[in-house]
């Protein structure tokens, strides 16, 4: 078999230093024929032709040829473009598609499997990092840390206030919902704690809830009895705004509200209500719409930390995109099944 001849396409070339260090390009260029040179969105449709950067020294370097016509594999990025039929059909070589990002969704179509494309996605190395912001989230909410830092602030002073209960995390009960990737490591992190766990996942059933360290419940019943509550489902229809007026009327006063999922998956209206009035907290790394009006009353409410997408991957955590892909890459080389192969029928259930 010859070698695989691969390429980069991203929103611009200064992302890929991000994702992929010299030891994983390295790694990369043992299995692989691959330039430095990043494929952006505007070049792949301009319609000027691109001058082809030689893959293996061979006469056509300077031949003015289409970048995809002799690509094995494209490592694909943030801002890669939507690989609908027009673009695969100048990609005839193509066997891969291998992600060095999160969800697969804004680029993939049903023409990639049709043509009998793998699609493999980095999004379970991405998991990690939300997973360990939303146990530090959810610790802090136990311990009411944002609220004792206003007081502390306001009063200066240690006397003259007083933090709402439950306070510690001690017993406390972390409300799951959604046992996706995410949720999974968020429940595997919470184990050392002296916490209860409750899940809510219509996919997974009493034993295999047990077997996760948490107790399967209805989302009514999870909002009734959780101390912090935290979003890890996918933006699917049927999840628009699961966490509505019922379920957040359905907590306790001074519960947390903690959502790194997508904003969607919150009525905003409802929870803004809710938040304004003091009876319930929020930590939002994402909202809806996105980002909020500068004027909107989340801004300043009480009780609320918004954050800018700050749990993904950030700095040297994308390291682990880049090497996941470049795994991936070599399995591909080596005959080998993908370890993190997105199949069409996946995207029912997944972000």
């Amino acid at each position: 078999m010859s070698r695989l001849r691969a390429a980069f396409v991203m929103r611009d070339a200064a992302l890929r230093p991000d994702l992929f260090d010299d030891a994983a390009l390295t790694r990369l260029r043992a299995v692989a024929d691959v330039t430095d040179h990043v494929l952006t969105p505007a070049e792949l449709n301009s319609a000027e032709p691109h001058l082809a950067e030689p893959h293996r020294g061979d006469a056509t370097s300077h031949a003015t040829l289409d970048p995809l016509a002799d690509v094995d594999v494209l490592l694909t990025g943030w801002g890669a473009p939507r690989l609908d039929d027009a673009l695969l059909a100048r990609a005839p070589r193509l066997r891969a598609v291998v992600h060095a990002a999160g969800s697969v969704k804004p680029l993939v179509t049903p023409a990639l499997w049709e043509r009998g494309v793998k699609v493999s996605s980095a999004a379970g190395a991405n998991a990690r990092p939300v997973a360990e912001y939303t146990l530090a989230m959810v610790l802090l909410a136990g311990k009411r840390v944002l609220e004792a830092a206003d007081a502390f602030a306001a009063h200066r002073a240690f006397g003259g206030w007083a933090l709402p209960e439950p306070r510690g995390n001690h017993g406390l009960t972390v409300g799951v919902v959604g046992a996706s990737r995410i949720g999974r490591q968020v429940m595997r992190l919470l184990q050392p704690f002296d916490v209860e766990i409750l899940l809510h996942d219509p996919w997974v059933d009493d034993d295999e809830a047990r077997s996760l360290g948490a107790a399967a419940v209805t989302l009514d019943d999870l909002a009734r009895a959780s101390d912090v509550v935290t979003v890890h489902a996918p933006d699917l229809p049927e999840t628009y705004r699961m966490i509505g007026p019922r379920q957040l009327a359905l907590m306790r006063d001074a519960t947390t509200l903690v959502n790194t999922a997508r904003g969607r998956l919150v009525d905003t209206p409802a929870l803004t209500r809710e938040v304004v009035s003091g009876r319930l907290r929020a930590v939002l790394d994402v909202t809806d719409p996105e980002p909020l009006p500068a004027d909107h009353p989340l801004w300043d409410a009480p009780g609320v930390l918004l954050t800018p997408h700050v749990a993904g991957s950030l700095g040297n955590e994308l390291r682990r995109l880049g090497d996941l892909a470049v795994r991936e890459v070599e399995l591909l080389a080596a005959g080998a099944p993908l370890e993190h192969e997105v199949r069409a029928e996946d995207l029912r259930t997944t972000a």
